[in-house]
């Protein structure tokens, strides 16, 4: 899937690096825990959050993830927006909640790697 197709089924604004939108991604995960993402996520290009913090971009960085959904309609600093453009990393906001928008993606086929002997 491309992430030009999660900026539509989620209704997607594109706050950084448009440039990126026909990058294709398989994977996804969502948490507001970057020490989660840290130790359990593994070959996820997406990263859905609502957690609004510099250290999301570096965590983002750190798993090679190519691609940063803030949810719940939250907007990142300019800060936290120029960091990712330095980074080529393409940031967009919705308004949908993490459960609803996780459901889509991965209705559509977007699903997740396996975790820690997960079947």
């Amino acid at each position: 899937m491309k992430i030009r197709d999660i900026k539509e089924l989620l209704n997607a604004e594109v706050l950084c690096y448009e440039e990126g939108l026909d990058k294709e991604v398989n994977s996804a995960c969502g948490s507001d825990m970057m020490s989660d993402v840290l130790a359990y996520v593994k070959d996820q290009a997406v990263l859905l959050t609502g957690l609004l913090n510099p250290q999301v971009i570096r965590t983002a960085e750190m798993m090679d993830m190519v691609c940063i959904v803030f949810v719940r309609n939250k907007k990142p600093t300019e800060e936290m927006i120029k960091l990712a453009r330095q980074l080529e990393m393409v940031v967009l906001t919705t308004d949908l909640r993490m459960y609803n928008a996780c459901g889509r993606l991965y209705s559509e086929g977007l699903g997740s790697s396996k975790v820690n002997g997960e079947v």
